[in-house]
């Protein structure tokens, strides 16, 4: 038996030993999706017992180093544990920005004070981060921000407004893209580490036409940030006014995140969940849910082709962004599919056997993945340019 192998069965094991039937079901609501935080509170005991477990192995994060909380696993060991847990339906034992952006962007370019400290509590769960990236008028053009930090010499003075902060209302810390230099319109951007609940910060959510709110504008008046918060532990990852570097950086791994390369609902098949209704279907939107079943799968062995590219430095620097942009058409026509197959059932809004009307808020909330982490119309401009060459308009 190879390494491989062995591993595999080791962690199929272990997966069985720790893995509740509980977290091996779909998940229903928000309540069903850990995120760590200083507030944050489990939904049962199943969800605490295999957070805890997972995060005792290194299985929050695997494929991070040891001692900054991961389990130090290969790409290759990584992509086995994914299978495992993809073939008995696990949920992920902690969801996080913390995990799928700021993270890579500390590995890379963080100190080891960052690393040390932040990284192991996002591993553990105990921070909860939200990103504070587009502004009001300064959505794809992210260069054109106006949030100032003004030097104070020890610290900054930040003020501003950012928009579409998910989950702002409940992270503890955020990452920031601050300008510094209001001279140089690339080379003036700071990206700045700090406490939601310092003071000058408040938010304010937005609400959708699915009725939910993931989405919050955030105000800082006046905020203080510090340059430091201990010994080689700066309160900004890479170089002052050099921040769009790392939010470059930032940017592709989340695409990879919004676009579900290598997994998550979007790539799962639809036709057997339907099965039961197959005969009062319309036989051309049967074979439209066969299509989608096929490019899924489709879409699936290129999420996994395209990590194992980025993890051995041959992924082309624009395929994020042709990620983004096939996972985002993938998710809104799964919804639409569904839609369809429902009928008017499907629009229902309110009673309990439709969960509150969870597959129309669902539907709904697709239309913002065209706008969301790039627009869908820079995602193909930056496709035709960089990975077809054509010419610019």
């Amino acid at each position: 038996m190879s390494d491989l192998e062995s591993f595999r069965a080791e962690t199929r094991e272990w997966l069985e030993a720790n893995c509740p039937p509980e977290m091996r079901k779909p998940v229903r609501d928000e309540a069903d999706v850990y995120w760590g935080g200083r507030n944050a509170t489990f939904k049962n005991d199943a969800q605490k017992a295999w957070f805890e477990a997972a995060r005792d192995k290194g299985f929050t994060v695997p494929e991070w180093p040891k001692e900054y909380g991961g389990a130090g696993l290969s790409p290759a060991e990584g992509k086995v544990l994914r299978q495992e847990m993809a073939r008995i339906g696990a949920r992920p034992p902690l969801s996080s920005f913390g995990i799928w952006m700021l993270g890579p962007a500390l590995l890379h370019f963080g100190t080891e004070g960052q690393k040390k400290r932040f990284l192991s509590e996002i591993a553990a769960g105990e921070i909860r981060w939200c990103q504070g990236y587009s502004e009001p008028g300064s959505g794809s053009d992210l260069v054109s921000m106006q949030t100032f930090g003004e030097d104070k010499g020890d610290h900054w003075v930040v003020n501003g407004q950012k928009i579409w902060t998910s989950y702002a209302d409940e992270a503890d810390w955020i990452f920031c893209l601050v300008r510094t230099d209001k001279q140089n319109k690339y080379q003036g951007i700071t990206f700045m580490l700090f406490d939601m609940a310092g003071s000058g910060v408040s938010t304010k959510p937005i609400k959708l036409i699915s009725g939910n709110s993931p989405f919050c504008e955030t105000f800082f008046d006046d905020v203080k940030v510090p340059k430091s918060y201990g010994e080689d532990c700066p309160g900004y990852v890479g170089e002052i006014n050099r921040g769009w570097d790392v939010a470059k950086y930032l940017l592709g791994h989340e695409r990879e995140m919004i676009s579900g390369a290598g997994g998550g609902d979007r790539t799962a098949a639809i036709g057997a969940a339907m099965k039961r209704n197959a005969g009062e279907l319309d036989p051309v939107l049967r074979a439209e849910l066969a299509q989608f079943d096929v490019d899924a799968l489709a879409y699936s062995a290129m999420g996994e082709k395209f990590l194992d590219e980025l993890k051995v430095g041959k992924a082309h620097p624009a395929q994020p962004n042709m990620m983004k942009y096939a996972g985002t058409e993938l998710n809104k026509r799964r919804h639409e599919l569904m839609m369809a197959a429902g009928g008017s059932r499907a629009l229902e809004w309110e009673s309990e056997e439709t969960g509150g009307g969870k597959g129309a808020r669902n539907w709904l909330r697709t239309k913002a993945n065209s706008i969301e982490g790039g627009t869908s119309e820079v995602m193909l401009n930056v496709i035709s340019k960089r990975i077809l060459d054509l010419p610019g308009a």
